[in-house]
C-alpha cells in the first residue's frame, strides 16, 4: 500500500474472452496503472467449463483422461499475459483476473511456471472456494429448495440433473492476496466487480464491517469497467460520432479514490472517448434493480450522480453502501439436450403465406415424431422493402429451430437419415416461390446444448480462501459480520412520483424512440434488462413520465412475451430502467432466440415509433 493515499488506477483489460488479446501487454507497457483487471468468465462460458470439468472427470475414474485436460479455463489467457510480464515489477504493477474458470489452480500453476521460465520475480496467489457443487448435492437432499431467481420456482421443478456448481465470491480473497504479497491473482467465478473491489480494499485498506460506502462505490467502478470497451464507445447509442477511430476505441482506466468515487478515463491514442452518455450506458448493462448485491457489500444505484471533468475523464459519486446480503448467486449447469436448426431464404411478396406454407409442409413430415421435440419455434426473420433496390434486401431468413433429448433425431445431417435435417429438406421441391436453401446444412446437425440455473447459496457455506504458493499457506476469508439476513428476491419496482403532463412538452412529431433516448440492454440467465436515458434536464421529465411499465410492454408489441417487468428510476444519470423476467427462454446456452444475450432489446425498443416533442428533435438526433 502506497505511503500517499491516491487514487488507485486500474485498468479494465478483458469483458471475455472475445476480447482483444493485446490488451494486457499495451496496458502494461504504455500507461501509467497501478492494476489491470480483467473478466474472461459468464454465464454461457462458465456452463462450458464445468460441463467440460464434469466430463473429465467422468474420463478421469475410467482412466481416460488426457494428461493435460482440456476445456478447463480460457484457453487464450496465457498468450495475453506473457507480453506484460517483464513489466510488471519494475512498473510496479499487480493483476487480478477471474480466468481460472473451472480449474483455477492449475491455471495459476501455468503462470507460475512460466513467470519461472523467463527467470522473473513475480508471485502468484490464487483464490478458491467458488466450486460447490458437493456442498449444493448436500443442502438440496437436506431440504433446501434452491428457489429459481428468474422464476421463482423451486430447484425440484427444474428437470435436469446438475453435472456441476459455482458461486460468485467477492473482492475480499483478492484484496488478502495482494496484503500478503501476490504480485498476480488468478480467480475462478468471483463476480464481474471484484476484481476492482479487492484492487480498491487492498490499495486503501478497506474495512468491510464498516467502509460500505467506499466500496460500493468500488464495486460499481468494476461494473464499468469490467466489460472493458463497453465503457469507452462500444454499444454506445451515439456511436455515429465515434467513426473516427471506431477500429479501436481503447480500455478504460478507472482511478479509484480513497472514498470510493472514481473518474473513469482511458488508453490515450485509442478512438472512443469517455463521457457521460458512455459511462450511463454500461452503468445501465445488466443490472436488475436499485439494488446491486455483491458478496462485500449492497450498492445503491438511485442517488449515483455522473459529471464530465474533462475530455474523456466523467467522475462518479453518490454510490451508496448497504449490508451485503448473507446468500449468494449461484449457477447449476444441467445437460439439456441436443438442438439444431434449418433455414430456408424466403424471397419477394406474400411472405407470411411463404412461412405458412413451408411451416406447414415440416410438420406434415415430423408427424409423431416431432412430439419428442422439446421445442420447436418457426420464425420468420426480416422483411421485403417496398419496390425493393436488389435482391438481397429483398431476402428474409424462415428459420426453423429444435431441440430434444433423443439424439437419434438429430445425429447426422446428411439427406438419408431420417430426422430434423430431412424433414425440412424433404419439402424443398414442393416449396413456395421464391424459396431456397443455404449451401451450408451443418447447423441442422445436432449439438449439445446445457441448461442453466440461477440460484442463491448461503455465503457460510462457501469455503472463500487464498493460496500462497511460495509461502505454502491457504488463507480462510470469513463472512463479515454486517451482511443483512435477507433481501427480497423482487426488488422495488414504481413508476415515476411526480409525472410532468406530456401535453406541456408541446407539439409533437412520430419517429423512433431512439432520435432522443439512448440505452444499452443485457442479460442475466433468463432476465433481460433495458435501461432508456436522455441528454437534458426537460427530456428526463418527459422520460420518466412517458415511459411507464404500460408504455414499455406497448413498445414490446409482438416481442411481449407476458411476463413480469419492474422499473425503478436513476435521476443523477436521467435513465430509466426495466428488468423483463424471465424473457430470453432460459438463458444464452438453451434459448431458442436470435438474441441470446439480451443485447438487442435496447435497440429493437429505440426503433418503435413514439410522440417526440419538436423541440428536442431540433436539438440533434442520437
Amino acid at each position: 500500500m502506497p505511503a500517499v493515499q491516491r487514487a488507485i488506477r486500474i485498468a479494465g483489460a478483458s469483458g471475455g474472452f472475445s476480447d482483444r488479446q493485446r490488451a494486457i501487454g499495451d496496458l502494461a507497457k504504455n500507461c501509467d496503472i497501478d492494476m489491470i483487471i480483467g473478466d474472461w468468465l459468464s454465464e454461457c462460458t462458465m456452463t462450458l467449463h464445468g460441463a467440460q470439468k464434469a466430463e473429465n472427470e467422468k474420463l478421469k475414474a475410467e482412466g481416460n483422461l488426457l494428461e493435460e485436460p482440456e476445456g478447463m479455463f480460457d484457453p487464450t489467457f496465457m498468450e495475453n499475459l506473457m507480453p506484460a510480464l517483464p513489466v510488471l515489477r519494475p512498473k510496479g504493477i499487480r493483476i487480478a483476473v477471474n480466468a481460472g474458470a473451472s480449474d483455477t489452480e492449475l491455471l495459476a500453476k501455468m503462470v507460475q511456471d512460466e513467470i519461472n521460465k523467463v527467470g522473473l520475480d513475480l508471485k502468484v496467489g490464487w483464490v478458491s472456494g467458488d466450486e460447490v457443487t458437493e456442498t449444493v448435492r448436500r443442502l438440496y437432499q437436506n431440504g433446501e429448495e434452491f428457489i429459481s431467481l428468474m422464476n421463482g420456482k423451486p430447484l425440484k421443478e427444474w428437470g435436469h440433473e446438475m453435472l456441476c456448481a459455482q458461486c460468485y465470491m467477492g473482492g475480499a480473497g483478492i484484496a488478502e492476496a495482494f496484503r500478503q504479497g501476490s504480485d498476480i491473482v488468478i480467480c475462478g467465478r468471483v463476480a464481474d466487480a471484484a476484481p476492482t473491489i479487492g484492487a480498491s480494499m487492498w490499495w486503501h485498506g478497506w474495512d468491510r464491517e464498516v467502509d460500505l460506502d467506499q466500496i460500493a462505490g468500488s464495486l460499481i467502478c468494476g461494473h464499468l469497467i469490467e466489460c472493458s470497451s463497453y465503457v469507452v464507445g462500444g454499444y454506445y447509442s451515439g456511436f455515429k460520432a465515434l467513426m473516427d477511430g471506431c477500429e479501436n476505441l481503447g480500455f478504460p482506466i478507472a482511478e479509484v479514490a480513497a472514498d470510493g468515487s472514481c473518474v473513469i478515463t482511458k488508453e490515450k491514442n485509442t478512438g472512443g472517448e469517455v463521457s457521460v452518455g458512455t459511462v450511463s450506458s454500461q452503468l445501465l448493462y445488466e443490472i436488475q434493480g436499485p439494488l446491486y448485491y455483491g458478496s462485500d457489500v449492497t450498492a445503491n444505484l438511485e442517488g449515483i450522480v455522473m459529471t464530465q471533468l474533462d475530455k474523456d475523464r466523467v467522475q462518479v459519486t453518490g454510490v451508496k453502501g448497504l449490508p451485503a446480503p448473507s446468500t449468494t448467486k449461484v449457477g447449476l449447469t444441467a445437460f439439456g439436450g441436443y438442438q439444431a436448426e434449418f433455414h430456408y431464404y424466403l424471397c419477394g411478396l406474400d411472405l407470411e403465406e411463404k412461412a405458412e406454407w413451408t411451416e406447414r409442409q415440416i410438420r406434415k413430415s415430423m408427424g409423431d415424431k416431432g412430439k419428442e421435440l422439446t421445442c420447436l419455434k418457426f420464425s420468420l426473420n426480416g422483411y421485403c422493402q417496398e419496390n425493393p433496390r436488389n435482391q438481397d434486401v429483398a431476402t428474409v431468413d424462415f428459420r426453423i429451430f429444435a431441440q430434444t433429448k433423443n439424439k437419434a433425431l438429430m445425429d447426422k445431417f446428411t439427406i438419408d437419415v431420417p430426422g430434423f435435417n430431412r424433414w425440412c429438406l424433404e419439402n424443398f421441391l414442393q416449396s413456395c416461390p421464391g424459396a431456397t436453401l443455404g449451401n451450408d446444412q451443418r447447423q441442422s446437425q445436432g449439438k449439445p446444448f446445457w441448461e442453466y440455473y440461477v440460484t442463491l447459496l448461503p455465503q457460510s457455506e462457501v469455503q472463500h480462501e487464498v493460496v500462497l504458493p511460495w509461502k505454502g499457506e491457504k488463507l480462510e476469508i470469513p463472512v463479515q459480520n454486517n451482511v443483512r439476513k435477507e433481501y427480497p428476491r423482487d426488488q422495488e419496482s414504481y413508476e415515476t412520483r411526480d409525472p410532468v403532463a406530456l401535453s406541456t412538452f408541446g407539439p409533437t412529431t412520430r419517429g423512433p424512440l431512439g432520435w432522443v433516448v439512448g440505452g444499452r440492454s443485457g442479460d442475466k440467465a433468463s432476465d433481460a434488462n433495458v435501461g432508456f436515458y436522455v441528454r437534458h434536464h426537460d427530456e428526463w421529465d418527459w422520460l420518466r413520465s412517458a415511459m411507464t411499465i404500460e408504455k414499455f410492454k406497448q413498445l414490446l408489441d409482438g416481442s411481449d412475451k407476458g411476463k413480469k417487468v419492474e422499473r425503478f428510476e436513476i435521476p443523477g444519470i436521467r435513465a430509466v430502467h426495466f428488468l423483463v423476467r424471465d424473457h430470453l427462454d432460459r438463458g444464452f446456452n438453451s434459448t431458442s432466440e436470435y438474441d441470446t444475450l439480451g443485447k438487442n432489446l435496447c435497440e429493437y425498443i429505440r426503433a418503435k415509433h413514439v410522440d417526440i416533442p419538436n423541440k428536442f428533435l431540433r436539438r440533434g438526433r442520437f
